[in-house]
């Protein structure tokens, strides 16, 4: 093989790492966001025990969404692990293909497609957690609002 093959190969490459690097950003920011509902989640343990039935169930209704929450942020964070994998499969086979002349064109465009598609799947769960983010603040707007008509 010679030098401009190989730059050829590794020029092929390039795109699959740029989306590595892009998936990963989005990797860490899901997982910065799923530390947050983990951490309302304690705190509310630690309250339940010393506070009154109305604001056990308030706190009871705000753990489910947190929960839900996390096992949301779970399977968004799952799904970019996968496209990240997806991707370098794709890497790999590229550098396969272009070493060891393999005829694997179909397989790469799977594992491409199978990438991308877990990326949007990601996305879609993340857009979720921010739906219900803005669900459970409606909740504690609404106690709020009842705590000062009790008061």
């Amino acid at each position: 093989m010679d030098t401009s093959e190989l730059i050829r190969i590794m020029q092929g490459s390039i795109a699959p790492v740029i989306l590595i690097s892009g998936v990963g950003l989005i990797l860490l920011s899901m997982t910065n966001r799923l530390a947050r509902p983990l951490d309302q989640i304690r705190k509310i343990l630690l309250l339940l025990n010393s506070r009154s039935d109305v604001e056990v169930d308030y706190l009871h209704r705000e753990l489910k969404i947190l929960y839900k929450r996390c096992r949301i942020l779970r399977s968004a964070i799952a799904l970019c692990v996968i496209s990240i994998f997806f991707v370098s499969l794709v890497i790999l086979m590229l550098f396969s293909t272009f070493l060891f002349e393999l005829g694997i064109g179909l397989v790469i465009k799977i594992c491409f497609a199978l990438c991308i598609v877990s990326l949007i799947s990601s996305l879609m769960l993340f857009l979720w957690d921010i739906s219900l983010t803005l669900h459970g603040v409606r909740i504690e707007i609404r106690e709020h609002y009842l705590r000062d008509k009790r008061n």
